[in-house]
């Protein structure tokens, strides 16, 4: 059978120069609508989704072995480097001429690709298809807050919830249960473990994402679950290094700055990722803070020659890729336009280079590149080596799904309900009467989830507020009255909280996040100056625990994951 192989610029030919003559090549090929080889491959771009189901027949070790031999020119090596992210569930003609003029090797998928596992799989099939090259796809896999593809894996508890439950045996499980359920959706890459380390700073982006506050404790939780997921064949990606667990600041909003010093790092910080490096893991992101302690150039981590390439590839000795976190988020967009940002991020030492978002800035990044190795700023023999290390990451999986139909694994709830009860903590013990009080009027005041689930994953049964908590309270005879208020309550729905306090006997405050949200603050003073007897959960920041007054009873099972909330309301009524 003779198989039909589309025409895609620069990467199917049959010339056997070396490599560095194909990257020579400068100049003769145009890269994001440029160049007359390009607007030849546009002529064949009918065909390409005309023949999509031919192609779809091919085998995709052919299509691998033969772009992966012929990568060379400047464009597809830069390809290489760049993952870019998609604008929803559907492939769109304007997706596959973005990976195509890009010559992109890299997909991240989030929460709003996802709808169902046989979409996904459709998804991922005609974009390969339509290009004729396999893709190196990446997902945020962490658990808890950050789970993107929902349906058909196991949403565990967060990392404090695990590292708080006392057994490394339940990291190690769960990275062999998410690394066969990633295979079977065809996932290569999970940007996890998060191995930054919590300080007594409060941090309002990683909280309950760490393993906790003890280095030790980060590390052997940290490199359980690496070794977990290398077993069940999937690739790890530790993040944020060299450290931001005590960032002031969320990196996605604004730029942050962090004072500690290599020996505060080398103490506190690294040695989760040092122990990942010792442990072979494959693949590192690095965080965008300024470190000005660590680089006196005070430029953020990301284009920090000094962190990236002396240290974590010189002194460290790392020789997988390098990874760069979202180019896109608010710490770099205010630093400088995206085409110097992805220039400084590959000058600094990084051999992936994520811009997960928009079209306009991941068509900016690739032409930014091009230019940049044209014109000398970069080196070409550093981009030959970038782009040969991802090539490796990509060549480990031939096959794009493994292990079957999508599923969970049958063991991996059972864990999960097992790591969410043993994490549950009192914080504060409330008064002797609460417990009395909770078998008379009770009130409830919960947050509406469904609100997120356009960006974060959201349980179905978590999504119906009101009838998950009837449900979960109904166990124990109790009927309450369940008042729902928004992520960030509004003004009338505080007011509406608090009456519903004052006629209860004792009311159940599930708080989102009062460090972050100041109006979950006030919805948080508002009842503990009108309740009776009251207890909070603590969903997303066990730091709220210092925001209580006494004789209110604090309670968390570090998440609001619906194992850890039947765990935590389970303890509260039952003991």
């Amino acid at each position: 059978m003779t198989h039909q192989i589309l025409p895609f610029v620069g990467s199917f030919t049959t010339n056997k120069c070396s490599r560095r003559a194909r990257t020579e090549r400068i100049g003769t090929q145009g890269i994001c609508g440029c160049g007359s080889a390009l607007s030849a491959s546009r002529r064949h771009f009918r065909c390409q989704r005309s023949d999509s189901e031919r192609l779809s027949q091919v085998a995709v070790g052919e299509l691998i072995a033969a772009y992966n031999h012929n990568v060379g020119n400047l464009e597809d090596l830069i390809g290489e480097r760049l993952m870019f992210g998609l604008s929803g569930p559907r492939l769109t003609d304007a997706d596959i001429r973005l990976f195509h003029d890009t010559r992109a090797a890299g997909l991240i998928l989030y929460r709003r690709n996802f709808e169902t596992p046989e979409q996904h799989g459709r998804l991922l099939h005609d974009l390969e298809s339509a290009l004729g090259r396999r893709l190196l796809v990446a997902t945020d896999h962490e658990g808890g807050r950050i789970v993107m593809l929902g349906r058909a894996t196991t949403i565990f508890p967060d990392n404090l919830a695990t590292g708080t439950a006392g057994d490394e045996a339940f990291a190690f499980r769960q990275g062999l249960f998410e690394a066969r359920e990633l295979r079977r959706l065809g996932v290569d890459v999970n940007f996890a473990p998060v191995l930054d380390v919590l300080t007594e700073r409060y941090s309002p982006n990683i909280g309950i994402r760490s393993y906790g506050k003890d280095p030790a404790v980060v590390t052997r939780y940290g490199v359980a679950r690496i070794k977990g997921m290398q077993k069940g064949g999937l690739s790890a990606c530790a993040k944020h290094f060299p450290g931001k667990g005590h960032s002031p600041l969320d990196a996605h909003l604004r730029l942050p700055t962090i004072d500690s010093t290599w020996a505060e790092m080398r103490a506190t910080h690294l040695p989760p990722f040092l122990a990942a490096v010792e442990e072979g893991i494959e693949c590192l992101m690095t965080s965008h803070p300024v470190y000005p302690n660590l680089d006196t150039t005070r430029v953020p981590a990301t284009f920090s020659r000094r962190i990236v390439r002396d240290y974590l590839r010189g002194e460290v000795g790392f020789a997988g890729v390098i990874v760069s976190d979202d180019l896109e988020m608010g710490a770099i967009g205010e630093t400088c336009p995206i085409g110097e940002a992805v220039v400084k991020t590959a000058a600094a030492g990084h051999d992936l280079l994520l811009v997960c978002h928009t079209e306009p800035a991941q068509r900016a990044a690739a032409r930014a590149l091009v230019d940049a190795y044209r014109s000398g700023v970069l080196a070409t023999g550093d981009l030959e080596a970038a782009a040969e290390r991802v090539r490796r990451l990509r060549e480990r999986r031939p096959t794009r799904f493994e292990g079957g139909p999508p599923a969970p694994e049958p063991d991996a709830g059972p864990l999960a309900r097992a790591i969410a009860t043993r994490s549950v903590t009192v914080t504060a013990p409330g008064r002797p009467d609460l417990r009395r009080a909770l078998n008379g009027r009770v009130g409830v005041v919960f947050p509406r989830f469904s609100d997120l689930a356009p960006r974060i994953t959201i349980e179905p049964e978590v999504a119906a507020e009101t009838a998950y908590v009837a449900e979960v309270f109904g166990r124990a005879g109790i009927a309450p009255i369940t008042h729902l208020v928004a992520i960030e309550p509004t003004d009338a729905e505080i007011a509406g909280a608090g009456a519903l306090a004052e006629a209860s006997d004792a009311m159940v405050l599930f708080l989102f996040d009062a460090h972050l949200y100041p109006s979950n603050a006030k919805l948080l003073a508002e009842l503990q100056t009108r309740a009776r007897a009251l207890a909070v959960v603590l969903l997303r920041d066990p730091y709220d625990a210092a925001l209580l007054s006494a004789g209110v009873l604090g309670i968390t099972a570090y998440g609001f994951r619906k194992c850890q909330l039947d765990a935590v309301v389970a303890r509260l009524l039952h003991g």
